[in-house]
C-alpha cells in the first residue's frame, strides 16, 4: 500500500510537520532546517526523559539528523485547547491537567539527558539572567513598534532595574522540571491519557512557571473566577492548603506571570516583524489584560507606573500595524 503524506499546521518555531499514513497507521515527520539541535536532538532527549518517568510524550521512530528530520509517534489532532474552547464546565478538564502537572513536578530533574546518535543534552537551570533574557524580548521587539531607539533605551533601563528587584523576590528554588509552554495547545488527548508535546524548551526552574502557562494561557480566555479556582485546586493538591507556602507561592506566581506576559508580547511582536506571522498580533491585547491583572499587588507599583507612563491603553489594544 502506498503512503500518504500531507502537511499539518505548524507552530511558532522553525519546524514543519507532516503526517504520513500507511496501512491505516500514522506517524509525524518533523523537519527543522534551522535550530535543528534544539528542535530535534533536544526534543528527543526530553521526550525520552519524560517517557522514562511515565509521562506520555512522542516516541522517536526514526531519524535522519543530517537532513534535519525525525519521525515520531502521532498523538492525533485533538488538543485540550480544542476541548476547552467547546466546553462550558472547564474546571473538570483543568483538574485532570493539574494532576499531570503535579506528577511532572514530582519527577527528580536530571541534568544530563540522552538523545540519539550517542548525543546528550544538558538541561539548564532558570536564573535571573535567563528571566531577563526572556523579558528583554518585550523591549527588543514590541517597543520598536512604537518608539525610536533612544526612547526604548530609556524605558528598558528603567524597567529592567525594577524587574531585577522583582526577580530577586522569587521564593521557590529552581528545582523542578519546567516545560515552559505548558498550555492547552501542547496537551493532546490520546485515548484516556494526556500527551505532552513541544517539549524542547524545558528547563529546571520554579514550580509556579508551568502553572502560569496554564492558568494565564493567552490562547484560551478564561474568567478571573475560573483562574482562581484552578489556582486554589493546585494549592490544595500541591501544598495541602499550607497557608505559608500558598502565600509565598502566590507571589512567585504573580511575578512569573508578569515576566511571561512581557516575554509573550515580545515573542508575538517578533513573529509579526521577523517571521511575517500576523495572526499572533491578535493575542497581544489579551496578553496585556493578563499583565495588568497580575500587577494588582503593591510589589508591582513601580513597574505599573513605568508602563502606564509610557504605553497607553490605546497602544495596548492595538492588534494591527
Amino acid at each position: 500500500m502506498t503512503s500518504k503524506i500531507f502537511p499539518i499546521s505548524s507552530d511558532a518555531s522553525f519546524r514543519k510537520f507532516y503526517r504520513i499514513i500507511k496501512n491505516d497507521k500514522s506517524k509525524i515527520i518533523v523537519i527543522s532546517k534551522k535550530e535543528k539541535y534544539i528542535n530535534l536532538l533536544v526534543y528527543v532527549a526530553i521526550n525520552k526523559f519524560l517517557r522514562k518517568n511515565r509521562i506520555l510524550a512522542p516516541k522517536l521512530i526514526s531519524h535522519n539528523y543530517s537532513k534535519g528530520m525525525i519521525i515520531i509517534e502521532d498523538f492525533g489532532d485533538l488538543s485540550l485547547q480544542n476541548i476547552l474552547l467547546k466546553k462550558k464546565n472547564k474546571l473538570s478538564t483543568y483538574k485532570k491537567i493539574l494532576s499531570l502537572l503535579i506528577k511532572i513536578q514530582k519527577i527528580k530533574p536530571k541534568i544530563k539527558l540522552n538523545s540519539f546518535l550517542s548525543r546528550s543534552h544538558l538541561m539548564k537551570k532558570y536564573s535571573n539572567k535567563y528571566l531577563h533574557k526572556e523579558s528583554d524580548l518585550f523591549f527588543d521587539w514590541y517597543l520598536p513598534l512604537f518608539f525610536k531607539k533612544k526612547k526604548i533605551s530609556k524605558i528598558k533601563k528603567e524597567t529592567k532595574k525594577t524587574l531585577t528587584k522583582l526577580y530577586k523576590k522569587l521564593n521557590f528554588p529552581n528545582s523542578c522540571f519546567v516545560h515552559r509552554d505548558f498550555h492547552a495547545q501542547n496537551l493532546m488527548k490520546v485515548g484516556k491519557k494526556i500527551g505532552l508535546i513541544d517539549n524542547q524548551d524545558a528547563l529546571i526552574g520554579n514550580p509556579a512557571y508551568d502553572l502560569v502557562s496554564l492558568v494565564d494561557d493567552v490562547r484560551v480566555k478564561t474568567s478571573k473566577k475560573l483562574k482562581d479556582e484552578i489556582f486554589k485546586h493546585y494549592l490544595k493538591k500541591k501544598f495541602l492548603n499550607n497557608k505559608d507556602k500558598s502565600r509565598i507561592f502566590l507571589e512567585d506566581f504573580n511575578i512569573l506571570s508578569v515576566q511571561r506576559s512581557l516575554k509573550i508580547i515580545g515573542i508575538f511582536s517578533r513573529l509579526f516583524k521577523r517571521d511575517k506571522k500576523n495572526k499572533y498580533l491578535k493575542m497581544i491585547p489579551y496578553t496585556w489584560s493578563l499583565l495588568e491583572m497580575r500587577m494588582g499587588s503593591k510589589i508591582f507599583s513601580e513597574l505599573k507606573k513605568i508602563l502606564d507612563r509610557n504605553i497607553s491603553k490605546k497602544m495596548r489594544k492595538r492588534s494591527t500595524y
